[in-house]
C-alpha cells in the first residue's frame, strides 16, 4: 500500500473516531436545550415557612443557576400528611419539570400500607437528600419536665404536636412511646411553626421533630432538649441522651434501630417515575453543584441548617433498602403506628 493511501486510510478512520467520540459526547452532555425558557415546579409537601420549605427554597434557587435558562419555582402542596403532595409529584408528567420534597414519614407510610397514598417510593426518579436528621424530643420550659426519666415515670399524658397521621413528627412519637413506655398523646393538626406556637400556648408539652426545624426555638431558650434519636451524638448536643442509651428492652432498641436508620434521609428531592435519563442527570448535577456551592454553603450555615448531602443513585438505594425492611420490621411497625 503507498504512503499516500496509507494516510488516507488514517484521515478516514480519525474521521470516523471523532464522529463516534462527537456522538458519544452528545449522548452524555447535559441536556440544557430541553429546559431553556421552561419552568420548573419544587413542590413542597408541607405549609410554607417549615423545614422542608426552608430548604427547598434554597436548594431551588441554586439549582436554577445550575440549569442555564430554566425558572425553578416552590409550590406548596401540603394535606394528609404529606401524601397530597408525594402524590402530585409521582403523578405528574416525567418530563423533567416536576420535583419535590416531603416528609420521610412517609417511608413509615407505605410499609404499613396507609391509605390514599398512590405512589411507590423505589419508583421515584431520586435526585438526592440535603441532610441527615437528627431527631429530638422537646418540651416547653413552662412544663415540669427536665429530664426524659420525668416523661416515663409521669402518670399524665404528654401530649405531642404533629401536623398529621403519617408524618415523621406523628409515627416517630409512638414509636418512642413504645419503645420507652413513655405515656404520650399525639394531638395532630399543626403545621410548620404551629408546633412551637402550640408549646407556647400551653395546647401541648412538647414535639418530636428535626434539630434543624427546631434550633431556632432551641436557642431562643423557649424549650429543653430531653432526648435525642440517632446513631450518634449531635456536635451541639453532646450533654442530651441518644434514645438508644436508655435502659429500654430489646425490642425497644430494635425501635429506636428503625428510627436512626431513617433518620439517615433528610430532606428528600426527586422526581416522578421514568423521567428521560439525560434529564434526570442535569436535575441531579444541578443539585449536586447547589449542595457544594459556596454561597448556598454560607447561607445555610448563617441559618443553622445543618447539611449531609447525599446524591442520585446512591440515595435510590438508601430509600428501597428504608422501604423494604424485614418481616419481622415490618410487623413490628404495623403493630405500633395506625393506618388510615
Amino acid at each position: 500500500m503507498g504512503t499516500k493511501r496509507v494516510r488516507t486510510c488514517f484521515k478516514v478512520i480519525m474521521a470516523l473516531l471523532i464522529l463516534s467520540f462527537a456522538d458519544t459526547a452528545a449522548a452524555l452532555s447535559p441536556d440544557f436545550g430541553f429546559f431553556k425558557g421552561k419552568v420548573i415546579n419544587y413542590i413542597v409537601s408541607t405549609k410554607p415557612g417549615g423545614g422542608y420549605d426552608a430548604y427547598a427554597r434554597v436548594i431551588g434557587k441554586y439549582m436554577q443557576k445550575y440549569i442555564p435558562g430554566a425558572t425553578v419555582i416552590v409550590k406548596n402542596i401540603p394535606g394528609a400528611g404529606n401524601i397530597i403532595g408525594a402524590n402530585e409529584i409521582y403523578l405528574a408528567k416525567p418530563n423533567g419539570l416536576t420535583i419535590g420534597t416531603f416528609n420521610t414519614g412517609l417511608i413509615y407510610s407505605q410499609i404499613v400500607g396507609s391509605q390514599g397514598i398512590k405512589f411507590d417510593l423505589a419508583k421515584y426518579s431520586w435526585i438526592g437528600k440535603a441532610s441527615s436528621q437528627t431527631r429530638v424530643f422537646v418540651v416547653s420550659i413552662n412544663t415540669p419536665y427536665k429530664t426524659f426519666k420525668d416523661i416515663i415515670e409521669t402518670k399524665e399524658p404528654v401530649k405531642m404536636s404533629a401536623s398529621g397521621v403519617g408524618t415523621a413528627d406523628y409515627n416517630d412519637v409512638l414509636l418512642v412511646a413504645t419503645a420507652t413506655g413513655a405515656n404520650l398523646k399525639v394531638i395532630t393538626g399543626y403545621m410548620g411553626r404551629e408546633n412551637e406556637m402550640a408549646m407556647l400556648r400551653g395546647e401541648v408539652a412538647g414535639q418530636l421533630g428535626s434539630y434543624t426545624g427546631l434550633i431556632a426555638f432551641i436557642k431562643a431558650k423557649e424549650c429543653r432538649v430531653l432526648l435525642q434519636v440517632a446513631a450518634k451524638r449531635h456536635k451541639d448536643l453532646k450533654d442530651v441522651p441518644l434514645a438508644s442509651e436508655l435502659p429500654i428492652s430489646a425490642q425497644g432498641k430494635k425501635i429506636i434501630a428503625i428510627i436512626n436508620s431513617m433518620a439517615e434521609l433528610g430532606r428528600l428531592t426527586a422526581g416522578p417515575p421514568k423521567i428521560p435519563a439525560e434529564r434526570l442527570q442535569v436535575l441531579r448535577d444541578a443539585y449536586n453543584k447547589a449542595l457544594n456551592d459556596p454561597e448556598l454553603l454560607k447561607e445555610t450555615e448563617k441559618s443553622g441548617m445543618d447539611l449531609d448531602p447525599g446524591f442520585g443513585e446512591e440515595v435510590a438505594k438508601m430509600v428501597k433498602d428504608a422501604v423494604n425492611q424485614p418481616g419481622e420490621n415490618i410487623a413490628l411497625l404495623k403493630k405500633i403506628i395506625t393506618v388510615e
